[in-house]
């Protein structure tokens, strides 16, 4: 009798009520950190020795080593744990040595093996898969997926060129592999396959998909040259398999995780192996268990196939997780692979600056620093690394990608050299830049729309950021008690900052934009403050207010003090931004990226191109999840945008050295000295 088992999110089987021990004979049980801890938050935690009467005894599929662990299982009465990485794995092949961010964790039988029933199909055939909340949670999950291209092995490119459309794919494996052999299927099966194919779609082209591991040399596919003709070649490349799915008229797989891949973007894959999603109304089957004569819809594949069979674990809590904190994870790791993987060139960097920018772009290669721009281009464009520029110090004729700080930076100052939790790389512009197109543009129009898991997405992030009282330094004390009346805030900014150079017009001193506001509400009580590198000292922006107004709130904090006024008037800040999060009306008389989309009264001059009205969801989906990348403090792995704002929330430092604070005090004497002499 099986034990209790919790399938992703829900209880799905019931048996003892109490743990049973779990015994392992394969090394990687105990030297594979993730795995093991996966299982013990699971319930199952490994030990040494030999298994009594009804203990478990854990087995990694079939794989050479499961062999040991079904000897000592049947000769102690032992029963069998199966244990397989989860279907969306990681960026790369675990023979490449990276962690699974799950696994999936059997009592019944093995998942890719259809001659025995298995936990993951019990779930097929006997789990209602009726639930509304459940199918729209599938549906919204394999959106995701397909928007961000991510698949088993994960790391792979979405702008590789596709191929011509038209063509039939053809899904190679590798030699071993566990899933072919419980197929019963070898190099002439799959040499079958080819000429189903062909003859099934006389004159189409064909491309065979080569496996990761094949492409990386761990292991050989079942094709090679001999298999080629003029119809026939080989797709090798790292292109994601979502574009090769949708430039194909037939797919044909023995047993591939690609096969499933292929039913979620709307194929009925011809199939001659028996995996899992074999067999239940979604697939072409030539040799499906007979046993599975249920039909189902591919929410409901997906839903019992990702959702509920399998263990997720999340490594910035360490903990196990729904899927969808899994996707969050695999859109960061898999963007940053992505944009990285090449490696940079980084121009205008400062000393202090380098160190955090490698851990943000120097995961995949270290990122080269060289302040000569022409030299740097050159070197860019000889070694297929990009080119990188601090925002600041692109010129216009530029084409490097601009990298700025995020809108969630750190407990502190930049100005201090605090290192940021979170930057911008834009390869269009820069958000602050109304004159030309940026990225963060085209982010906000695109999400005019959003998906319902979209939108509860961003409005759980506004609600942590406003819970938490976050902003952009997170610096300030407490509010001093605030006289009665209509409330106007009006943040102060650093007067040469490249927002007020590019983004304003008329009105692009704080002493101006202290006259507007005063003007426009002569009976409301103006409460003024000060931008924080402007205080410190560390940047020029001081002004006398006496006449205009009536508060001057230094060394406060901002988030706190939104929620105390009725409306923010502003040139361009930030603060602007953040009094949205808060259903604060907000006017603004420069170009933020903020303004124009129809959330803000807007007194400067908005580009035409701005027309989309997203929500204050879309804007926020679009600014701070898709537009920024984040890294963790904590693991100094690439994370989501709720991870920095939780380590944010936690009040948790960010330390910088003794060195970076002289260097502070300097950069804020050399500011103050330029700008009395500009």
């Amino acid at each position: 009798m099986a034990t209790d088992v919790t399938h992703g999110d829900l209880p799905f089987r019931a048996g003892a009520d109490q743990p049973r021990r779990v015994f392992a004979f394969n090394g990687g049980f105990f030297t594979q950190q993730r795995v093991r801890r996966i299982m013990q938050l699971a319930g199952y935690p490994i030990r040494a020795g030999l298994p009594d009467r009804g203990d478990l005894v854990a087995i990694w599929g079939d794989s050479p080593t499961a062999q040991r662990g079904r000897h000592v299982a049947g000769r102690f009465g032992a029963d069998l744990l199966r244990v397989e990485d989860s279907f969306l794995r990681s960026l790369h092949p675990g023979r490449a040595g990276e962690p699974p961010l799950g696994l999936n964790i059997d009592l019944s039988g093995v998942h890719f093996d259809g001659r025995e029933p298995s936990d993951l199909e019990d779930l097929l055939m006997r789990h209602p898969l009726d639930d509304t909340a459940l199918l729209d949670r599938a549906r919204h999950a394999i959106a995701r997926i397909r928007d961000g291209h991510l698949t088993k092995y994960s790391a792979v490119d979405p702008t590789h060129p596709a191929p011509e459309p038209g063509y039939v794919l053809v899904i190679d494996q590798t030699r071993g592999d566990a899933s072919v052999t419980a197929s019963g299927a070898d190099r002439d099966r799959f040499r079958e396959m080819l000429i189903y194919a062909m003859e099934e779609h006389p004159g189409a082209r064909v491309l065979i998909r080569t496996h990761p591991e094949t492409q990386a040399g761990y292991r050989a596919g079942h094709f090679d040259d001999s298999d080629l003709n003029d119809r026939v070649t080989f797709c090798d490349a790292e292109i994601s398999p979502w574009t090769l799915l949708d430039g194909a008229v037939g797919v044909y797989t023995v047993s591939s995780q690609l096969g499933f891949e292929a039913i979620l973007a709307g194929h009925k894959p011809r199939v001659f192996g028996q995996p899992f999603y074999a067999g239940w109304g979604l697939s072409l089957d030539d040799n499906a268990p007979p046993r599975r004569e249920r039909r189902l819809t591919r929410p409901q594949l997906f839903a019992a196939a990702m959702i509920l069979y399998p263990t997720w674990y999340d490594p910035f809590h360490d903990c196990l997780c729904p899927l969808e904190r899994v996707l969050d994870v695999m859109e960061a790791q898999t963007r940053a692979w992505r944009e990285d993987r090449h490696g940079w060139i980084a121009t205008g960097m400062r000393l202090w600056k380098r160190k955090p920018l490698q851990g943000f772009f120097g995961g995949s290669r270290k990122v080269i620093f060289d302040d000569d721009p022409a030299r740097a281009r050159a070197r860019a464009d000889a070694s297929g690394r990009r080119w990188i520029v601090w925002a600041g110090k692109a010129r216009d004729a530029d084409t490097a990608v601009r990298v700025e700080d995020g809108f969630l930076r750190s407990r502190g100052l930049g100005a201090a050299l605090v290192p940021p939790l979170s930057l911008i790389t834009d390869d269009r512009g820069i958000y602050y830049d109304p004159t030309r197109p940026s990225m963060c543009e085209r982010l906000i129009a695109e999400r005019e729309t959003l998906r319902p898991d979209q939108a509860q997405r961003a409005r759980a992030l506004i609600s942590a950021i406003v819970d938490a009282r976050l902003s952009k330094y997170n610096l300030g004390q407490g509010l001093p008690d605030l006289p009665t009346g209509h409330r106007v805030l009006v943040p102060g900014q650093v007067e040469d900052d490249a927002s007020i150079r590019t983004g304003t017009q008329a009105i692009a001193s704080n002493r101006a934009l202290l006259e507007t506001v005063r003007a426009a509400r002569p009976d409301a009580l103006i409460l003024y403050k000060p931008h924080p590198d402007v205080e410190a000292g560390l940047r020029p922006g001081a002004v006398d207010v006496d006449g205009l107004a009536d508060v001057i709130l230094g060394a406060t904090d901002p988030a706190g003090l939104l929620s105390q006024v009725d409306e923010v008037w502003t040139m361009t800040s930030l603060l602007g931004f953040e009094a949205l999060l808060r259903n604060v009306p907000v006017t603004v008389l420069g170009t933020p990226f903020y303004a124009g989309w129809g959330l803000t009264t807007d007194r400067g001059a908005v580009p035409a191109r701005r027309r989309a009205r997203p929500t204050l969801e879309g804007l926020v989906h679009a600014v701070l999840i898709d537009y920024p990348r984040y890294v963790d403090p904590v693991t100094a792995m690439p994370c989501p945008a709720e991870v920095a704002v939780e380590r944010l929330a936690s009040g948790m430092p960010i330390r910088r050295g003794a060195g970076n604070r002289v260097l502070a005090k300097l950069q804020g004497a050399f500011a103050t000295y330029a700008h009395v002499w500009r």
